[in-house]
């Protein structure tokens, strides 16, 4: 059981590194190249940008990160429900589709239905999200996991990203007009899409190859299950299989674009790629090196990961930091002050989730 929970400690502080960049993390990057003139910060800053279309940045792994993590948590459990009589399914279907709808609705919160607030005509609710994305991908993984073969997941898996492009590269082509994604999302999405585009970037089609990010979690987590306490074979396989998932992203490219907004194949393979390399960093610190103030800091966050990514919309954080660290900007240089005021956005916002993990509390659906 300890080593269990060890490998859930790494994956919680993969959790809260991840999200560490939404509650403030990205904005510190500016202020430290005004104030050292230090390149890596400008190319930090650079990857804090997501790519307009085709391509890759850092900020672009954020999403299916949170993603690919849903799916670790359920290669851990190793759980099947072949075979169990419904009675016992029962209780968990019902669990798993009050966690679906719960993302959803806290999606739609999150987007205050669209500008400020939720209006009368259910037409103008913009129903695609991050969270409704999470809770899709987690969930049709999961009734893959409780009822295929192991065999059958990859399999599954395999055709998700297969049948995806050969759909993608036959129905349309990879423009924002011209996608497939663009036809289904005008034609079975219901309200409105994002910034009112042709397409959306949680939209219908695009939700697909993200089951795939959760399976390729599945897998990972299994593996730390069944080599539990072997460190040696759990990084070697988390790396070993990063490298795949890189090499044949990069090579598909070439073909099938790497595209967040169109979360094509090819950008499932360069990202889960990229989680594999970062889970074994974090195994690595937290489980064989037991880091334990960087494990501590990151999995206050990661702990609540859901309440931070909704208290990024709902709260005014910068407004919060000015008002208790707005004198102290004042009385320096204007890159520090900015420094200061970011960097008090993510103390507040850690302090409250602190406060919340001392107590035990953690808010999940």
């Amino acid at each position: 059981m300890a080593k269990k929970k060890q490998r859930l400690a790494s994956v919680d502080a993969l959790r809260g590194f991840d999200m560490f960049w939404i509650i403030g993390g990205e904005a510190l990057f500016l202020p430290l190249f005004a104030l050292t003139g230090w390149s890596i910060f400008q190319f930090g800053h650079a990857q804090m940008q997501h790519t307009p279309w085709h391509g890759f940045t850092f900020y672009d792994l954020i999403f299916p990160l949170f993603i690919f993590l849903s799916g670790v948590t359920l290669g851990l459990a190793n759980k099947s429900l072949r075979g169990l009589p419904m009675t016992q399914r029962a209780p968990v279907y019902r669990k798993a589709t009050k966690r679906l709808l719960l993302l959803v609705l806290l999606g739609i919160l999150y987007n205050h239905g669209w500008g400020t607030g939720i209006p009368a005509d259910l037409s103008e609710i913009r129903y695609a999200s991050v969270l409704a994305r999470i809770g899709f991908a987690w969930f049709f993984a999961a009734m893959i996991v409780w009822h295929f073969s192991i065999r059958a997941q990859y399999v599954i898996t395999a055709c998700i990203l297969l049948g995806y492009w050969l759909l993608q590269a036959t129905a349309g082509n990879y423009t924002p007009d011209g996608s497939v994604n663009a036809w289904v999302d005008q034609h079975f999405l219901p309200g409105i899409t994002y910034q009112n585009r042709a397409y959306d970037p949680e939209g219908v089609l695009s939700t697909i190859p993200a089951i795939a990010n959760a399976l390729f979690g599945v897998f990972a987590g299994r593996w730390l299950s069944k080599h539990a306490g072997n460190h040696k074979a759990i990084l070697k396989g988390v790396f070993v299989a990063a490298a795949i998932c890189l090499i044949a992203g990069f090579v598909w490219h070439w073909v099938y674009p790497v595209n967040k907004e169109l979360w094509t194949s090819s950008f499932v393979l360069i990202t889960c790629g990229c989680c594999l390399l970062l889970l074994g960093l974090f195994y690595l610190l937290v489980d064989m090196w037991h880091w334990k103030s960087f494990t501590y800091f990151f999995s206050v966050i990661g702990c609540n990961a859901i309440l931070v990514y909704l208290g990024t919309s709902l709260v005014n954080w910068q407004y919060s930091s000015k008002s208790v660290f707005g004198g102290v900007a004042a009385a320096l240089p204007q890159a520090a002050g900015t420094l200061v005021i970011a960097c008090g956005v993510i103390l507040l916002q850690w302090l409250v989730l602190r406060f919340l993990f001392k107590r035990g509390i953690f808010i999940s659906p």
